[in-house]
């Protein structure tokens, strides 16, 4: 099955054929870094990060750039509130948010964009936009694109504008000739950190960043080009206006959005005080835990961070560490190999179908709950006819396109174990003490001590299994 991408240009899903075989170039627009990284930056992040992955499994060359915006109006107006440089500024917090998006278990792009790297690009860009009367300079010495010249403005969003309204009925922003013309580069208030251009001291509009960034690290046309929904318009219009306005050529031949982030059901935002820093969220869960919470969903459709979400998915990464845990120590060298590979082969074509459909990671996880299973019920019979080493295996590679289940599994277990106990005001010591009280007690019959032990511990967490050979522990999540 050949791998098809849901395009928001056409409003379809298409196959997905490059501008040259077996590479692709991509672009995502990334954060700007005007304060900590929240979980939206987190579910974009991961998203593409995945998507990059599986290109390279499935055979590209894929160029990935991703940006920061480093300089722009809440990055001024946020540096002057700390009194701080803004570029300085900006500095620290892309240097937190690498850190964070390290922790979180994303690779980094090939190439990390910076718009301040990039101010003579967006200039010589800028400069020819209006060279071909497509944009031209106020008399304050902000430069404006001209919508009107681009005909085909809307085609990306579907919104329908008057692009002939020339502002008669309405107030129009001083400088500019129309209404709905956009900055391109913007004249620098008193104080403000500015760049020498032909059109005097000033910066990049947001807009053109993305379009010079794009142009000078890929070239005149991408394959995919992407972000979240909400910058489909203006930002991803706006692009699209400005570079074809430019090449005369299609910018990007598919446009990939992840949906929008909701806390228990509503937007997150600012004015509902509902927002979930990144940082937050690593300081309680592992990456594992995270990345499962998100891609448990299709990346186009808005994600709720509920308050059961993450727990859960926890809970669901823990069993899966522990069924591969428990492989460790059993012999599968009498297994039969057909039969092995027939279920590898099953378990592979169900991921790639799945991931072949538009990055479907939310079909993976369904199919591997039944995945997991399975190796269960085979480990509860006295013999099993497959190699569920070499099953579990192949679940670890395909699992590494997501980036879960790549730790050491008793490591994992250990490490989870550990911050439970730490959680409830235990060690493990107590809890061994505990069980030997209890089996002092079973011994003597005294079935309601043993019983209480039991419960005392299940209150705390910890869940004790009983077989033939003694008593174990383990949490309860």
């Amino acid at each position: 099955m050949s791998l098809k991408v849901y395009n928001v240009l056409t409003r379809t899903k298409e196959d997905f054929v490059t501008l040259t075989p077996g590479a692709v170039k991509m672009y995502a627009c990334g954060i700007t870094v005007s304060g900590d990284a929240h979980i939206g930056h987190a579910y974009q992040s991961v998203v593409f990060d995945v998507i990059t992955r599986y290109l390279k499994y499935a055979g590209y060359d894929v160029k990935y750039v991703r940006n920061y915006t480093d300089v722009d109006d809440k990055i001024i107006a946020n540096a002057a509130k700390a009194n701080e440089n803004p570029i300085e500024f900006a500095e620290k917090y892309m240097a937190q948010t690498d850190k964070e998006m390290d922790a979180l278990g994303n690779a980094r792009p090939t190439i990390m964009a910076r718009a301040t790297q990039c101010i003579d690009d967006i200039i010589n860009f800028v400069q020819k936009l209006i060279d071909s009367n497509h944009a031209y300079v106020s008399e304050f010495g902000d430069v404006y694109f001209r919508l009107s010249s681009f005909p085909e403005y809307g085609k990306l969003s579907h919104i329908q504008i008057d692009k002939n309204d020339t502002g008669v009925r309405k107030d129009v922003e001083p400088g500019k000739q129309n209404d709905l013309d956009f900055a391109l580069w913007k004249s620098a208030k008193p104080g403000e950190i500015a760049w020498d251009s032909p059109w005097g001291k000033g910066r990049p509009g947001w807009h053109i960043e993305c379009s010079a960034m794009n142009l000078k690290y890929l070239g005149e046309q991408i394959d995919i080009h992407g972000g979240g929904r909400d910058l489909v318009f203006p930002h991803h219009e706006n692009e699209i206006a400005q570079t074809e306005s430019l090449t005369g050529k299609q910018f990007a031949k598919y446009w990939i959005h992840c949906g929008l982030v909701k806390v228990n059901g509503q937007k997150m935002s600012k004015s509902l005080n509902n927002g979930i820093l990144l940082k937050d969220v690593l300081a309680k869960y592992d990456a594992d835990t995270i990345r499962f919470a998100l891609l448990r969903n299709t990346y186009s459709a808005d994600i709720d961070i509920t308050d059961a979400l993450l727990p859960e998915s926890l809970k669901h990464v823990y069993k899966m560490y522990s069924v591969l845990n428990s492989l460790k120590d059993r012999d599968f060298s009498e297994s039969n190999k057909e039969k092995t590979e027939v279920k590898v082969k099953e378990i592979t074509d169900e991921f790639e179908k799945a991931m072949n459909d538009n990055f479907n990671t939310l079909e993976v996880i369904a199919a591997s709950f039944g995945w997991f299973n399975f190796i269960n019920a085979e480990l509860a019979k006295k013999n099993t006819e497959y190699d569920l080493q070499a099953i579990a295996n192949k679940i670890k590679e395909l699992f590494g396109i997501l980036n879960i289940l790549q730790q050491n599994p008793a490591e994992y277990i250990a490490d989870i174990r550990s911050k439970t106990l730490q959680k409830n005001n235990m060690k493990a010591e107590d809890i061994e003490k505990a069980i030997s009280e209890r089996t002092t007690a079973k011994q003597n019959k005294d079935w309601a001590t043993a019983d209480k032990i039991r419960a005392e511990l299940l209150e705390k967490g910890i869940v004790l299994k009983d077989s033939a050979t003694g008593t174990t522990w383990d949490i309860d999540l």
